[in-house]
């Protein structure tokens, strides 16, 4: 094994560790900073200098997106106006290995004075900055992974550790869900999948191939290949209830062994109890039973309608696709 990878090897074992260590450290302490958080009728302001600061971005933008508004605040920025930004309901989380930095002062004595709830994130538990917070989540490493010792790798890797650990448990409590998180995240893959749903990406109206029990075959062969979603008819009954559905597979079949394909009614060649999938019900979930089954249609059902089994529009799965639902 090379120096390279043996230096690799150890940078990760280090960093495991220290993150692995800080399990004995969530108790009474972890549970009041979150509390703290949760009941917070303003926002969470996040600070730190150097590496802790931009920890502390990336734990502002988390917190935001899981449901606790969050912002950054430079610490040496705050002495020249930008305190103005702590309000009095907020709660601030500071961030600092070595709690001592000396642009942290014009902050802690802001959130004294106005009696504004302090949560310290650091690695030195006697510091200036742990005796200042009513909270401090001590995340102090052994050894850095820096082969000098010096470079914050390590210690830095267990302070985003801790601040994660905070917002997910924040996020638990506060029933934050998947749909929540997408509302959230629209622009991406994940936002398409839980906010697109079935009406969303629907047929309806006159691209509905549907026929009755007594259509002829001639009939249906033809909606089938003149409507917008080619590849499958439904069969409706007297009361316009869906009872059947029948497939281009179905019709090769009927094409390759009949001598005389186009006889005969639609009852006679569809298949009953097709699938379906209700009109409001999420898109991926649709997706799912298309793969499941290994089909590429499946008729849509208002369920909480008069009509709950009336088809209101079908869905292939290219339109799926191009909802970007996978």
């Amino acid at each position: 094994m090379s120096k390279v990878v043996q230096q690799g090897l150890r940078v990760l074992e280090v960093e495991a560790q220290a993150i692995m260590g800080l399990r004995e450290r969530i108790g009474a302490e972890f549970e009041q900073a979150v509390k703290m958080i949760k009941e917070c009728q303003g926002k969470l302001v996040l600070t730190g200098m150097g590496k802790s600061g931009q920890i502390a971005r990336k734990l502002a933008s988390t917190f935001s997106s899981t449901g606790t508004p969050a912002v950054f605040l430079h610490p040496a920025e705050s002495s020249h106006g930008d305190l103005g930004l702590v309000e009095s309901d907020d709660v601030v989380m500071a961030l600092s290995y070595g709690g001592e930095s000396p642009e942290f002062s014009g902050i802690l004595r802001f959130v004294a004075r106005k009696g504004i709830p302090l949560i310290a994130i650091t690695g030195k538990p006697g510091s200036s900055l742990a005796k200042a917070a009513q909270v401090t989540l001590n995340v102090h490493v052994s050894e850095e992974a820096c082969p000098l010792g010096l470079a914050p790798t390590a210690s830095s890797t267990a302070t985003l550790a801790m601040g994660d650990a905070v917002a997910m448990a924040v996020m638990a409590e506060k029933g934050f869900s998947s749909e929540d998180f997408a509302e959230f995240h629209p622009g991406g893959s994940l936002g398409y999948r839980l906010l697109t749903r079935v009406k969303d990406v629907m047929h309806t109206g006159d691209a509905l191939p549907t026929v009755g029990l007594e259509a002829p075959i001639r009939q249906v062969f033809s909606i089938m290949t003149h409507k917008d979603v080619r590849g499958a008819a439904g069969i409706v009954d007297n009361n316009g209830d869906l009872v059947g559905v029948i497939t281009d597979g179905q019709i090769r079949r009927r094409l390759e062994k009949s001598d005389d394909p186009l006889t005969g009614v639609a009852k006679d060649l569809m298949t009953t109890n097709p699938r379906t999938v209700d009109v409001n019900e999420l898109a991926e979930k649709a997706l799912f039973v298309m793969e499941q089954f290994q089909i590429n249609m499946l008729f849509v059902l208002d369920k909480e309608s008069s009509q709950p089994k009336k088809p209101v529009g079908i869905l292939h799965v290219q339109d799926l696709l191009r909802a970007r639902v996978r």
